[in-house]
């Protein structure tokens, strides 16, 4: 009976460091809300978005013509700093020459991610091979304010919520 009485004692002890565990989880998840990036694939510009304010706009690359980027509702699921290209029979590893550039934001969608460049006259065009592209130094402010599981949406035709985040942005009101 007492070894009865003694195992509910450690078991209601380790549920209660449980729940606290738990809900010390929760409270810092809830410290940092969810954050949206929005993609505008025709006027090649990313908008990062927080509880449906504008936090900052970046301009990019997005695929050329013949590896368009893809259009639709993704996540963030990995962030890689520094990280190494692997192409047909090349791996280029972290460095200037490295095409994906000194960040990696791979999307929930095979191959695709946002990245930074070793080609930056290339931002502005319609010039990558599908991902999104970024100059180095604004990838890696992307980087610090997004996390996995974060929500990417590319859109390849203007909304009309499109049209007001970049509209914002072009009045420069940010």
């Amino acid at each position: 009976m007492r070894k009865t009485e003694e195992q509910i004692r450690r078991l209601a002890t380790l549920t209660g460091v449980m729940l606290m565990v738990a809900a010390e989880a929760l409270a810092q998840e809830k410290q940092q809300p969810a954050r949206r990036i929005v993609v505008s694939i025709p006027d090649r510009k990313l908008a990062v978005m927080e509880a449906g304010r504008v936090l900052r706009v970046f301009p990019t690359a997005v695929g050329a013509p013949k590896s368009p980027s893809p259009a639709g509702a993704f996540k963030i699921v990995e962030r890689i700093p520094d990280p190494t290209w692997y192409g047909k029979g090349r791996i280029v590893p972290p460095g200037k020459s490295n095409p994906l550039g000194t960040r990696w934001l791979g999307l929930s969608v095979k191959g695709y991610g946002i990245h930074g460049t070793n080609n930056p006259s290339s931002i502005g065009h319609n010039a990558s091979h599908g991902c999104i592209r970024m100059r180095n130094h604004d990838v890696e402010q992307l980087f610090e304010m997004v996390a996995v599981g974060d929500a990417v949406e590319l859109y390849d035709a203007a909304t009309p919520e499109t049209a007001q985040i970049f509209a914002v942005a072009a009045a420069g009101t940010l």
